[in-house]
């Protein structure tokens, strides 16, 4: 017998139960361990293939189109619907990627049953990994052209998926310790999964009065202490969990709920804030935006001519090898030391600029209400649909362009776009509103702390203006 039909659903007042269907999906995912497991290992299989087959066949024509070779068809399905989507899929439904398709978490998980078990050493329980990770992979993948080569495509990802199934063989039996502690997108997806509707609550106090029939307990992958989960930050939502002790159940709430109410008890806050500030918006802007900027090339021009005028002629070759600067002379493509140098500095200048603003107004806005770190973490957090917004719309600008490639006019797309960015403007600075209001900013207070976040929603705004209609 489930043990929900002896208990109240979680978090409901008189024994009123949740409603059947969320709760019943939660149930089916823990229950059918198998079917999933093998969905996992067909998503691997074409992970593998996506990935490999590309890297080992010799470049496109450039005229090919998605029919007449794997490789633009390999970097449509990768580039331009997998990672945008998956994107899209955690704000959606939270961490349910990682916890059911991601093939790194899938690999990671299996090898573990299999490796060393060793412990975990503190050096990899630090909590600045996934910001690290996350600038590290994007500005190494700017300089090889991740986007448009097999090959970069297979150093990054499939390094990524090495290094996740060697922490998985020395640690952690059964448990993701690659995704726990140092995926570069796990920080990313921790913040996006705090605007999920769903969710897997956790009454706590039923939790421990609970003496009735009990399930076995789970494996919960990414070592969670489920009793005392609070939001989705960590959770993988695979469900291994649903109906622990009666206390545990697939629920929907309010998109803005955990932002609101949790945001500012989550753990690893600098880090969040950090990563949220400077590296999805201020370093993601970067890399989106370089190889349209008349800035860029405004830039990589005043520096030839420099060098040029200085006889010091070795940065405009383009010598470095592939996995270190794009080169594929084959294809006219490649990077001179120049180039590399000129993609770092914008990419630097971007995340201290965007990100570096948009810190210092959230900072004033904090000290305008007298408040401190708590407080500005908190108002930090309330950046995450506008951050998520513009990852969207960056990546999805590759999807844009293929399919323009292959003929699809898509009038829609500009106007698609306009409406995101000024909905996730209109949603951050909603929730903005509501922390300010949260903590107590009373008389001019108020419209002053909101005043900085409005700026600094404008600032984040103008730079995916520029890039989408004022450059185009």
């Amino acid at each position: 017998m489930n043990v929900f039909t002896a208990q109240a659903r979680p978090g409901q007042a008189g024994g009123a139960p949740e409603p059947a269907a969320l709760a019943r999906i939660g149930d089916w995912l823990r229950d059918h361990a198998g079917a999933i497991r093998l969905v996992q290992w067909l998503v691997v299989i074409f992970y593998l293939i996506l990935l490999l087959v590309p890297a080992l066949l010799a470049l496109p024509p450039s005229q090919a189109r998605m029919l007449d070779h794997l490789t633009p068809l390999a970097q449509f399905v990768f580039w331009g619907l997998w990672w945008p989507f998956v994107l899209l899929s955690v704000v959606l439904f939270g961490r349910l990627w990682c916890g059911l398709l991601c093939p790194e978490g899938s690999l990671s998980e299996w090898i573990s049953w299999r490796g060393l078990n060793r412990r975990t050493p503190r050096w990899i329980r630090w909590s600045g990994w996934p910001t690290v990770a996350f600038i590290l992979t994007t500005v190494y993948g700017q300089l090889i052209s991740v986007y448009d080569y097999g090959r970069a495509a297979a150093l990054i990802l499939g390094g990524s998926t090495v290094a996740a199934m060697l922490v998985g063989f020395f640690y952690g039996r059964g448990k993701r310790i690659w995704c726990r502690h140092l995926c570069p997108v796990g920080g990313v997806f921790g913040l996006l999964a705090r605007l999920a509707p769903l969710h897997y609550r956790v009454d706590e106090a039923l939790w421990q009065a609970n003496q009735g029939p009990r399930l076995t307990p789970p494996n919960c992958a990414p070592l969670i202490d489920i009793r005392r989960m609070r939001g989705n930050r960590e959770c993988h939502a695979c469900g291994r969990c649903s109906g622990q002790r009666g206390a545990v159940a697939l629920t929907a709430r309010s998109p803005n709920a955990e932002i609101l109410i949790v945001g500012d008890q989550a753990q690893h806050g600098r880090w969040d804030v950090r990563l949220l500030l400077f590296g999805m918006i201020g370093l993601a802007m970067g890399a989106f935006q370089w190889t349209v900027s008349p800035w860029f090339i405004g830039l990589k021009q005043a520096a030839a001519g420099w060098l040029v005028e200085q006889d010091i002629l070795w940065p405009l070759e383009a010598s470095a090898p592939w996995w270190l600067l794009t080169h594929y002379p084959e294809v006219n493509d490649a990077f001179t030391w120049l180039d590399g140098a000129t993609i770092l500095s914008y990419l630097g200048a971007s995340t201290m600029l965007i990100g570096g603003a948009l810190w210092l107004a959230l900072r004033v806005a904090a000290a305008v209400m007298r408040r401190g770190e708590p407080v500005f973490r908190h108002l930090a957090l309330t950046f995450t649909p506008l951050a998520g917004a513009g990852l969207f719309l960056g990546l999805s600008a590759t999807t844009v362009k293929l399919l323009r490639y292959e003929g699809f006019l898509l009038a829609w797309a500009q106007p698609a776009r306009a409406w995101l960015l000024c909905g996730a403007i209109a949603w951050t600075l909603y929730l903005s509103w509501q922390v300010i209001s949260r903590h107590g900013a009373n008389g001019l207070r108020r419209p002053l702390a909101f005043g900085c976040c409005v700026l600094g929603g404008a600032v984040v705004g103008y730079g995916w203006y520029l890039q989408f209609w004022g450059w185009a």
